[in-house]
């Protein structure tokens, strides 16, 4: 087809000016696939609903307590605020933007941003419900292992530098490595507020007992187990 963009022009005459031998006598038609990027063996799985948190439209503004939405969670339910669980001074909350299915975070209520200054009783409690997160989360999910993480500053990766919280991510054997994960998109597969509905129906199994969930401890009550052997 003359003048198509998918045609190759004719080859360079002869020195004679006559066409060159085998020349075709006009464009040739080339197919579109032989046409832009080579293909690789990477499969990807387009997520454009994360430009939201990459965009940063539900980061605040600042870091008052007003504008803080950590601050704002507590106030309302908790099918709206994805709470799992609420203590005294501290509460749980899945993270908007997961980095595994069951990624949550513990945090105090009140509006602070260093871990030194938590008091004693808030240190307590967050320790406390980062330990029965963990349990809950094996009685939902049964992972290989967690993260446990805080960043202190945006400097050192806080998404909300302002009010303090603990994250805690189940991890899978076969799953992406940590870093990888922060870094680039993962894929999820259950909604958020069926996470919620599991890991607070977990949590509401043992809300008060062994924090960790595991049936192991619980030799430590059995009569017949009189600790020989422990480390």
């Amino acid at each position: 087809m003359a003048g198509s963009p998918h045609s190759e022009p004719s080859r360079a005459p002869g020195p004679g000016g006559e066409p060159a031998a085998g020349a075709p006598a006009g464009p040739v038609d080339v197919p579109a696939t032989d046409f832009g990027p080579r293909t690789d063996d990477v499969q990807r799985l387009w997520t454009p609903h994360r430009m939201v948190y990459i965009g940063g439209q539900d980061k605040p503004a600042d870091g008052s307590e007003a504008r803080c939405p950590f601050c704002r969670i507590p106030a309302g339910d908790d099918e709206s605020g994805l709470v799992v669980a609420r203590g005294r001074e501290c509460y749980a909350v899945l993270n908007l933007y997961p980095y595994n299915s069951g990624h949550l975070m513990v945090l105090p209520y009140r509006h602070v941003s260093d871990y030194p200054e938590l008091t004693v009783s808030e240190t307590a409690e967050l320790a406390a419900m980062t330990q029965q997160a963990m349990g809950a989360l094996r009685r939902a999910y049964a992972p290989a292992g967690f993260n446990l993480g805080m960043n202190q500053g945006e400097v050192a990766g806080a998404g909300i530098a302002a009010h303090l919280h603990q994250h805690v991510v189940p991890r899978w054997l076969g799953d992406s490595n940590f870093l990888p994960v922060v870094g680039r998109t993962k894929a999820l597969p259950e909604l958020l507020a069926d996470t919620r509905a599991r890991v607070a129906a977990a949590w509401s199994e043992n809300p008060a007992g062994d924090p960790a969930g595991d049936p192991a401890d619980d030799l430590a009550d059995d009569p017949a187990h009189d600790g020989e052997g422990d480390a």
